[in-house]
C-alpha cells in the first residue's frame, strides 16, 4: 500500500480499543449491549412525547429531537466498530472514513447546540413563565431546530472538504475505534496547519460559546429561583430543569474530561478509550436520566407499556 505524499488512499485501518484477540468478544458484547439499550430508551422517549398530547409543548419537542441526535449519534461510529470485531477486519474506506467523519461531527454539533436550545427554553419557562407559550411558539422552536441543523451541517461539510484536500503517505492505521478527525490529521504527510485553526475556532465558536449561553441561562434561572419566597416553589421551579442539567454537567464533563486527559497522557488508545465516555455512554444514560427524573415521561411509559400489555392480551385471546 506504498503510496507517494499526492496519490489518493484507498482505505484507513481502525486499530479499535485493543489489539488482544482474546478481548474482542468482550468488547464486542459490552458496545452491542451499550448500543441497543441506547437505541431503545431513546426510541422509548420518541415515542412517549409523540403519543401523550400532554407533552406536545417546546421542552419535550426539544428532547425527542435530542433522543433522535443521540440514536444517530452512536450509530455512526458503533455498528462500523461491531462489523470490524465480527468480520475480523479493521478496514474502512476513504470515502467511508471522510463519511463517518462528517456524519459523527454533524450530531456532535447538533448535541451541543441543542443543549444549548434546552437551555434557552427552560430560561423562558422559569423566567418569563406568563409568556412561555407566546415566546417559545410553534413558529420559533421549528426555527431553532432548522437553524441548529444548518449550523451543524455547515460545521461538518467544512471540516470533511478540509480534510478532503489532505495528502497521505504511507501510514493509514488510525489509533481509535472511529475516524477521529485529529487522528487522521497526524496522517497526513501535508500541512495541517490551517485544518487545526479551524478545529481550535470551530471549539471555541460552537463549544465555549453554547456552554457561555447555557451558563448565563442558568445564572438567570437560579437568580430567579432564589426570588421564589416559598420553599415548595423553588422546588418545583427547580425540579423542571434538573435532568437538562443533569445532561449538560455529563456531555460538557466528559468532553472535556477526554481531552483533558489525552493531551496529559498523549497517549492515542487511551484517548480512544476516554472517547467511549461522550460518544457511548452519555447518549445512552440521558433516556435514563429524563425518564428517572420526570414524572410526565414515566407516566407516558407507563402507558405505553399498558398499551402494549392491552394489545398483547388481545392478541393472545
Amino acid at each position: 500500500m506504498g503510496r507517494g505524499n499526492d496519490t489518493r488512499i484507498s482505505e484507513f485501518l481502525l486499530l479499535g480499543l485493543s489489539d488482544e484477540p482474546a478481548l474482542q468478544p468482550l468488547i464486542f458484547g459490552i458496545f452491542i449491549s451499550m448500543y441497543l439499550i441506547t437505541v431503545l430508551g431513546n426510541l422509548l422517549i420518541i415515542m412517549a412525547v409523540s403519543s401523550d398530547p400532554h407533552l406536545h409543548t417546546p421542552m419535550y419537542f426539544f428532547l425527542s429531537n435530542l433522543s433522535l441526535v443521540d440514536i444517530c449519534f452512536t450509530s455512526t461510529t458503533i455498528p462500523k466498530m461491531l462489523m470490524n470485531i465480527l468480520t475480523q477486519s479493521k478496514a474502512i474506506t476513504y470515502e467511508g472514513c471522510i463519511t463517518q467523519m462528517y456524519f459523527f461531527l454533524l450530531f456532535a454539533v447538533l448535541d451541543d447546540i441543542l443543549l444549548t436550545v434546552m437551555a434557552y427554553d427552560r430560561f423562558v419557562a422559569i423566567c418569563h413563565p406568563l409568556h412561555y407559550m407566546v415566546i417559545m411558539n410553534p413558529r420559533l422552536c421549528g426555527l431553532l431546530l432548522l437553524v441548529s441543523w444548518i449550523m451543524s451541517a455547515l460545521h461538518s461539510l467544512l471540516q470533511s472538504i478540509m480534510v478532503l484536500q489532505l495528502s497521505f503517505c504511507t501510514d493509514f492505521e488510525i489509533a481509535h475505534y472511529f475516524c477521529e478527525i485529529q487522528q487522521v490529521f497526524q496522517l497526513a504527510c501535508s500541512d495541517t496547519f490551517l485544518n487545526n485553526m479551524v478545529i481550535y475556532f470551530a471549539a471555541m465558536l460552537l463549544g465555549a460559546g453554547p456552554l457561555a449561553g447555557i451558563l448565563y441561562s442558568y445564572s438567570k434561572i437560579m437568580s430567579s429561583i432564589c426570588g421564589i419566597p416559598s420553599a415548595q416553589g423553588k422546588y418545583k421551579a427547580f425540579s423542571t430543569c434538573a435532568s437538562h442539567l443533569s445532561v449538560v454537567f455529563l456531555f460538557y464533563g466528559t468532553v472535556l474530561g477526554v481531552y483533558l486527559s489525552s493531551a496529559a497522557t498523549h497517549s492515542s488508545h487511551s484517548s480512544a478509550a476516554a472517547s467511549v465516555m461522550y460518544a457511548v455512554v452519555t447518549p445512552m444514560l440521558n433516556p435514563f436520566i429524563y425518564s428517572l427524573r420526570n414524572k410526565d415521561i414515566k407516566r407516558a411509559l407507563r402507558r405505553i407499556y399498558g398499551m402494549a400489555g392491552t394489545e398483547g392480551t388481545i392478541i393472545l385471546r
